[in-house]
């Protein structure tokens, strides 16, 4: 019985990572700058605590935030995880408002030990995302006929993203230190377009402009976890994280075209940042779990598409409580979560023009939201069904920009199976 389980499990898991990821998961025209909408690459009991990811060293769940947790799983374990994400989204430019609904894929990893003091993980995450399709209209006047102007009509398209496959290794140097690094393969295409037509003067001369770009590299994170022991019951884990940064390998090609087709070939000018992460946590009695993480990447020193970025910095807060893990009433056995984030943009937006017709360039929306969820005991068994909802709103900071409200519906299922323990028949 318990294989079909596992295989009904996986071709569950492995359904749903194909619809999801056919499915288009974003609207925000804030992809439109930079590698489009960072993804949110939190498993299942990390979304429900903002984000929260740093310092956890759960046995039964992965964490890819941080490898040196990997060391934290049993000798006899295996871990399968998938989850995916339903979204609700608002915009509104404070006349106009649109709703749309999106699903996306989040993640799919699996975890074991391999030793007394090594363990290992394999899985895929989306990076980022781009999706955006909106038109605009100005009123331009023509400097050989100050009296006279014509609209200008334009359409703003991208999509694509970037994604990584990671094999990564958790080692454990003493009893209380743990190292880790995850080495992933970024891959993906990211596409934007915008098309400038004059409706009401056919003798105007339409505008085109066309960015592709499809990036083929490698993505390296070091992680380190020290837990301190305050007693029996109470334990204090500090967790880094140094992603660091470096140029990409790229194939990237800008088109313009007016009367005439410029095209310019990009084999650089793209970038991955350096990215340093840490957070506290502490835990008491297996029970209750409350912990701080903070991030910061330096995106105001790399470049893509030439496009003026600036760092981004975001703050999780999160907690989660068992009542009793040894008791047989499943409730007393549910994992109660929550977390609250605040987050800085890595991109700059247009914002106008100056006096001289150059583009005014402003930091993009703050970020922040809240979460709640369960972590479900799946019958008798150890695995668990992670079940949260995320209330985000990207907020403007200035009146020309587009405010974004999300309603996050987010799915994990961790399969937590016995696979490496030996049976004795007598």
């Amino acid at each position: 019985m318990v294989g079909y389980k596992k295989i009904f499990g996986v071709l569950l898991l492995t359904t749903l990572t194909g619809i999801t990821v056919a499915q288009n998961n974003t609207n925000s025209p804030y992809t439109r700058y930079g590698f489009g909408q960072l993804a949110d690459q939190s498993f299942g009991n990390s979304k429900a605590m903002g984000g929260l990811a740093y310092g956890l060293r759960d046995g039964s769940q992965i964490n890819a935030a941080n490898p040196a947790s990997y060391t934290a799983i049993d000798s006899l374990t295996f871990l399968f995880d998938g989850g995916f994400t339903l979204q609700n989204t608002n915009l509104s430019d404070g006349t106009t408002k649109i709703n749309a609904k999106n699903s996306s894929f989040d993640y799919l990893a699996i975890q074991f030990r391999m030793s007394k003091s090594l363990a290992m993980s394999i899985g895929f995450l989306p990076f980022s995302n781009v999706g955006y399709n909106f038109n605009t209209t100005n009123n331009i006047v023509y400097q050989n006929s100050p009296n006279s102007t014509a609209t200008a009509l334009s359409a703003y398209y991208g999509d694509g993203g970037l994604h990584q496959v990671y094999v990564g290794l958790g080692y454990k140097l003493f009893k209380n230190l743990s190292l880790g690094t995850n080495i992933s393969y970024l891959f993906g295409s990211v596409n934007h377009s915008l098309n400038v037509t004059f409706p009401d003067d056919a003798s105007a001369t339409p505008y085109s402009e066309t960015d592709q770009v499809t990036i083929r590299d490698y993505k390296l994170d070091l992680g380190l976890q020290y837990t301190k022991y305050l007693g029996k019951k109470n334990a204090l884990t500090l967790g880094v994280v140094v992603s660091p940064g470096h140029s990409l390998n790229a194939d990237a090609t800008q088109i313009r075209t007016t009367s005439v087709r410029d095209t310019t070939q990009l084999n650089n000018g793209f970038d991955l940042p350096l990215g340093i992460g840490g957070g506290l946590t502490y835990v008491y009695d297996n029970r209750l779990t409350i912990g701080v993480d903070y991030t910061l990447q330096k995106w105001g020193k790399t470049k893509v598409f030439d496009e003026s970025l600036c760092d981004r910095t975001k703050f999780s807060f999160g907690a989660e409580y068992v009542p009793n893990r040894l008791k047989r009433n499943y409730f007393s056995r549910v994992k109660y979560r929550i977390g609250a984030y605040y987050s800085d943009p890595y991109v700059k937006v247009a914002d106008g023009e100056d006096s001289d017709g150059q583009t005014i360039w402003t930091k993009g929306a703050r970020e922040y939201g809240v979460s709640a969820g369960f972590g479900l005991p799946v019958f008798s068994s150890k695995s668990i069904l992670s079940i949260s909802a995320q209330y985000s709103k990207v907020e403007a900071r200035t009146k020309n920009m587009i405010n974004e409200n999300y309603l996050k519906l987010s799915i994990g299922l961790t399969f937590n199976e016995r696979w490496f323990m030996k049976w004795k028949v007598e």
